[in-house]
């Protein structure tokens, strides 16, 4: 017969478990002892409650008594706990629960290692990460140039994220904080609320603000702020660094309007090489200002516009800032002086294009030719050696002497076999469209005025040998002016200089009132106003080829081209948009060669409260990254204020970024909550209630009869 299993009888006694075994770990020091304790030995009775074991203490000698496994955690606890204390830190309850909890969480990190990782120090009070999830967030701003703080409040996403920033400006490793979080963007109706703009935005503002009370010395603050060292901004500013579609940029081949920009195309960066457009933003209608420098060369932007300066203060220290326009309003001088300068670009290295005349003859035919076509081409100058180079540049042309100062451009061929053949030089007048042009009308045409620095050069030395001149001034470096009739030709002139990386003012000499010159001893009125263009080239640019002009020139030098912003007024509000351009510096040029720029180089930004931003404004802040800056964007996907049905531009950006190199999101969660420990158990309890909900919401779904998980009626098969 088979037989049934045997039962067991009752004993009541419990099955066996593991043996119990003892470990002693020896203090040597009596203070440390005392610290391990605590007041009252309260940090004692938390071990004791937080592990398996009995713990004993007698003396300096504890007594660990429980299972091994047991054991080892409580020994390890301890050992951790007396690393903290051997590194000057005062054991807390809060230190040691923190510590169990990264010791249960079985990560390689020693909690010593993390409790100890100073992030920044002031008056007796460092800033640390606290929670094993804190300290990798800190380890992965450091490795990645664009990290997510993504985790519940009260987590620290924020404050760690602003004291790397300001360790970073510490370590001058930027030049500059920006700080910002969609306020006006959350929905709220900022309109109707009294005060200024400033008034109604720096609430939203405010806990950033505190944050960085926390980390610098309250006194520094507003001077960083006021340096623009320090920008505290909404997000919407963030986005305004325009210009209008009307306003010039410079690409390889001359100015275009700045609407007309598309992705990819080319424009010219502050080294004078061509750098391609990586982003477009449109901006819609915004208040424009009108930035002048002080020598008439001007542009519209934005408020928001970025601008890289020097002041004086910057010159001494051998730095350069970057700052919008707006901060900018009012501070334009300082005393007698011009408080900002501008960089200048380096030559503009433009497309070489084919020219029918030597552009160093067009310069000198300019200046002292007489180009009519309605008798063959002269030339009148009191230097032979100008005559010399003219004929020396023109092919199939000699010049013949007709008086003192006088000669005329003749074809070497022009009667060749009995037949009349155009002279070089007339047609090639003609092909520009100089023919007829009178002292008052000459210009430089556009294939000479878009080319190649050497083209660019050339015609400018022919012009400055003819109808220019180094004026010289005690103690000073020596200028260079020029003087026309030719409004057009002045002009020209200045894009010339500018073009080639110097500086040009241009003013006109009226010739009424004026005191009458002379011709063989007479009187002889002035019939047209003057153009007089004072210039100032870079080292290395030769504005001579002339003898005895460049001798003079080189014997003083030409002393240094600098650019300074005089005014900025407003000038109403048109239709904008910026760009992103693909220069280390981010710098373009735009009118009149100004170097500007609108993404963010060198900067520490942090996005907070990110969920209240939508994908669009996601992207546009993402890409306002610039060269040697880095980007933390921190948010709580569970806390979105957007508008009912618009999309947070933190949930999804995850899923669009996710496999992009150098882009780190760092996940926190309840056990990283820093503050009181009943914020993480509220956290943990509104994370069950929502799925809970959401679990109860698919039951009652699958539960009607009908009907599918979609809620449409489930269709028969026939």
């Amino acid at each position: 017969m088979a037989q049934g299993p045997t039962a067991r009888p009752m004993t009541g006694t419990p099955p066996p478990g593991p043996p119990r075994v003892q470990t002693r770990i020896t203090v040597p020091d009596q203070k440390i002892m005392v610290n391990l304790l605590g007041a009252g030995d309260e940090i004692l009775r938390l071990v004791e409650r937080s592990v398996n074991s009995d713990v004993h203490v007698r003396g300096n000698e504890i007594t660990i008594t429980g299972a091994p496994a047991d054991n080892a955690l409580a020994e390890r606890l301890f050992s951790e706990l007396l690393e903290l204390i051997e590194k000057g830190e005062t054991l807390t309850t809060d230190a040691v629960r923190r510590t169990v909890g990264m010791l249960e969480q079985g990560s390689a990190e020693r909690p010593a290692e993390v409790l100890t990782l100073n992030i920044l120090s002031r008056r007796g009070r460092t800033i640390r990460p606290k929670t094993l999830g804190q300290k990798k967030y800190v380890d992965a701003i450091d490795a990645h140039t664009i990290v997510f703080g993504i985790g519940p409040a009260g987590t620290g996403k924020t404050y760690l994220a602003m004291a790397k920033a300001v360790q970073a400006l510490q370590a001058k490793q930027v030049n500059r904080i920006i700080l910002t979080r969609p306020a006006v963007e959350a929905g709220e109706r900022l309109g109707f609320l009294p005060g200024t703009l400033n008034e109604k935005i720096d609430p939203y503002l405010r806990p950033l603000y505190d944050a960085l009370h926390d980390m610098l010395d309250p006194e520094s603050i507003p001077k960083l702020m006021a340096a623009g060292t320090i920008e505290v901004a909404p997000l919407a500013y963030m986005r305004g660094r325009a210009q209008p579609y009307d306003a010039r940029v410079l690409t390889p081949e001359g100015f275009r309007k700045f609407g007309s920009l598309q992705v990819g195309d080319l424009v010219i960066g502050s080294d004078g090489t061509p750098t391609p457009v990586i982003g477009i933003y449109p901006q819609g209608p915004k208040q424009v200002y009108r930035v002048t420098t002080q020598d008439g060369a001007s542009t519209l932007c934005c408020g928001e516009h970025l601008w890289t300066v020097a002041t004086p203060d910057d010159k001494r220290r051998g730095r350069r800032r970057t700052i919008e326009t707006q901060e900018m309003i009012g501070k334009e001088w300082r005393g007698h002086t011009r408080r900002y300068e501008l960089p200048l670009v380096a030559p503009v290295q433009m497309e070489p294009r084919a020219v029918p005349l030597d552009p160093y003859a067009l310069g000198l035919l300019l200046g002292d030719g007489s180009i009519s076509c309605r008798t063959t081409p002269s030339f009148s100058t009191a230097d032979p050696e100008l005559a010399v180079a003219l004929e020396e540049a023109l092919v199939d042309v000699e010049l013949v002497r007709k008086g003192d100062y006088d000669y005329v451009l003749r074809h070497v061929n022009g009667h060749r076999g009995g037949v009349i053949v155009a002279n070089p030089v007339t047609a090639a007048i003609r092909q520009l469209g100089l023919a007829g042009a009178t002292s008052g009308t000459k210009f430089v045409p556009e294939v000479y005025l878009n080319n190649s620095v050497g083209v660019r050069l050339a015609v400018l030395q022919g012009l400055l040998d003819t109808d220019g001149g180094p004026v010289v001034q005690a103690g000073r470096a020596c200028r260079v002016q020029y003087t026309t009739t030719s409004a057009r030709l002045a002009d020209d002139v200045v894009h010339l200089v500018e073009s080639l990386g110097g500086v040009a003012t241009a003013r006109v000499r009226e010739a009424e009132g004026r005191k009458p010159g002379l011709a063989k001893g007479r009187p002889v009125p002035y019939r047209a106003d003057a153009y007089v263009v004072e210039i100032r080239l870079p080292a290395g640019v030769a504005p001579f080829r002339l003898s005895r002009k460049r001798r003079t020139y080189d014997e003083r030098g030409g002393g240094r081209p600098m650019r300074f912003i005089d005014s900025i007024i407003p000038a109403g509000v048109q239709e904008t948009m910026c760009i992103q351009v693909a220069a280390a510096d981010s710098l373009y040029v735009t009118d009149d060669f100004l170097v500007t720029h609108n993404t963010l180089n060198d900067a520490f930004i942090i996005l907070d409260e990110a969920q209240n931003t939508t994908p669009e404004q996601m992207k546009m802040f993402l890409t306002r990254l610039g060269f040697g800056s880095k980007i933390v964007v921190t948010g709580d996907v569970t806390q979105v204020d957007l508008p009912g049905g618009t999309t947070s531009g933190l949930r999804v950006v995850r899923e669009i970024l996710n496999n992009v190199e150098d882009v780190h999101f760092a996940q926190l969660s309840s056990s990283d909550v820093v503050r009181h420990k009943l914020v993480g158990d509220i956290v943990d309890a509104y994370a069950r209630w929502d799925a809970e909900r959401e679990n109860q919401q698919a039951q009652s779904v699958h539960a009607v009869p009908g009907r599918t998980a979609q809620g449409g009626r489930a269709g028969r098969r026939r």
